[in-house]
């Protein structure tokens, strides 16, 4: 199950991460978010190489500020405590795992 960080877990949980780190960015009165919520999911329960977090945007504003967050959901790979790629929107599982394998993750 992916966790839930905030703004003062960042750091720690993110960009310090030896993994890579996929962060969910997303809200509570977000459809398109919560139809992703058991896709995330899954995808850290299966993929192994990879850690994923969810990060409200309500809750805490400046992750999502400091890395130019738009419009939700808004998924970004962490590497090496670097940001090496984005997708915005909902998408299918096939399309993030295709999306991850793009950046040997999964």
């Amino acid at each position: 199950m992916a966790k839930n960080i905030n703004d003062q877990d960042f750091e720690q949980e993110v960009l310090s991460s030896s993994t890579p780190v996929l962060v969910d960015f997303w809200a509570e009165w977000c459809g398109p978010c919560r139809q992703l919520i058991p896709i995330i999911d899954e995808i850290s329960n299966e993929v192994s190489n990879l850690k994923v977090v969810k990060v409200n945007i309500d809750e805490n504003p400046n992750s999502p500020q400091n890395y130019g967050v738009r419009g939700i959901p808004t998924m970004m790979v962490f590497k090496d405590g670097k940001l090496i790629d984005t997708k915005v929107g909902a998408l299918p599982k096939s399309s993030i795992l295709d999306w991850l394998k793009s950046h040997n993750i999964a």
